[in-house]
């Protein structure tokens, strides 16, 4: 749903305008620093970049789904750093705190993370609890009128720069499953908390990555999510049902960018005394890249439209992640092949990509969960039931 079309439009076309004039030149610079400079990081913030998902009551745009997709096919054209920088705040980062957070706790954080002042992060997954989100060991007792949390997360997005996370930990240990768990807020100068070293990743330079460990962190009552006990993986659940369509149009942008710079290479390359692009094999490849980034924005905005008006869309939203992040990584292999040599150069935009995407088919549900989640909700519409 957008709602006014034509503001939209104005929106977009600036939107296209920053990424092209302010962001995409700056590639390789965030690259070689491992680090989005802090200039960039103030003139995205004054594009009101961090606050896309956030209420408009709070500073943010509040955009509906669809928006927020249309918004993200154009931001996540230009190297995932950018895209990470602010995502964490328009998207997973800060989701649990607007669907489900108390009005206290939505006055006191939303306006600085919609204003890019400060930097969110969601902490789930754990050495032992990633594709099981359910076998988490990190715990939180109740100490009057704090908790004590203890244990660790792993792998978590913007960790090194942020300063607020959204934290699932087991308030119940008699509940094994999703019931005994809950969702806090935790400050990171919160005594107890330690921001483990970045790893040193494959790809995705500038996009800083770390584990968390707690210590009898001792985190307030009042920032328990929701303010009631037991509801922290419903709420994981909702923040991940968005999030995945959300980032399958962030697999979108990339595969668009990586078949623009393909197709520029191959018309301006010349072999065999005729222009690479003019070979109908390779002209196979663009247009098997064509298709497919085709069919994913339809299904994501599909998708995007049925969540703005109120329909399950937990089943779809697994199809978009699946499809798109890996429809991404095979226009990212077909880009490489179409550059030949120079697509294996380091510095490359396509070869850039082509280590970046990767994990898009890893993170917020490999693609091996989706195709059993996909599946399993096909057959329980059957009325076929199966245990996980």
């Amino acid at each position: 749903m957008i709602r006014d079309p034509e503001a939209f439009g104005h929106f977009i076309d600036q939107l296209r305008a920053f990424v092209r004039k302010e962001l995409v030149p700056h590639e390789a610079e965030v690259a070689a620093r491992d680090e989005v400079p802090p200039e960039i990081v103030q003139r995205m913030r004054g594009q009101g970049l961090f606050g896309y998902s956030i209420p408009a009551a709070y500073g943010g745009a509040g955009m509906t789904t669809e928006e927020l997709i249309l918004a993200a096919l154009e931001l996540s054209q230009c190297a995932v750093a950018f895209r990470a920088r602010v995502g964490t705040n328009t998207g997973i980062g800060a989701e649990a705190l607007v669907a489900d957070g108390t009005p206290a706790q939505k006055d006191k954080y939303l306006p600085m993370l919609a204003s890019g002042a400060w930097t969110s992060a969601f902490a789930l997954t754990e050495p032992e609890a990633g594709s099981d989100a359910c076998a988490l060991r990190t715990r939180a007792l109740r100490d009057a009128d704090h908790y004590l949390i203890s244990g660790s997360k792993c792998f978590i997005t913007n960790a090194p720069i942020a300063q607020l996370f959204t934290v699932l930990a087991r308030t119940d240990p008699a509940q094994p499953g999703a019931g005994g768990i809950s969702a806090f807020l935790v400050e990171r100068d919160t005594p107890g908390l330690v921001v483990g070293k970045p790893y040193q990743k494959m790809g995705q330079a500038g996009s800083p990555v770390a584990p968390l460990y707690f210590d009898n962190c001792r985190v307030p009552a009042a920032n328990l999510i929701g303010g009631q006990e037991g509801r922290g993986f419903k709420t994981a659940m909702k923040v991940l049902n968005k999030q995945r369509i959300h980032l399958a149009a962030l697999c979108i942008g990339p595969a668009m960018r990586m078949l623009q710079e393909a197709v520029q290479h191959t018309a301006g390359r010349r072999q065999f005394g005729q222009p690479v692009g003019s070979f109908q094999l390779v002209q196979a490849m663009v247009a098997d890249c064509q298709t497919e980034i085709h069919a994913a924005r339809a299904l994501v905005l599909e998708t995007a439209r049925q969540r703005d008006l109120g329909q399950d869309v937990a089943m779809q939203a697994s199809m978009c992640k699946y499809f798109a992040s890996e429809m991404c990584a095979r226009v990212a292999d077909r880009c490489v092949q179409m550059l030949g040599g120079y697509g294996f150069i380091a510095d490359n935009p396509v070869e850039r990509f082509y280590r970046d995407v990767r994990l898009f088919r890893l993170y917020e549900g490999t693609s091996q969960i989706h195709q059993l989640n996909i599946a399993r909700r096909t057959y329980a519409q059957a009325g076929h039931e199966f245990r996980a």
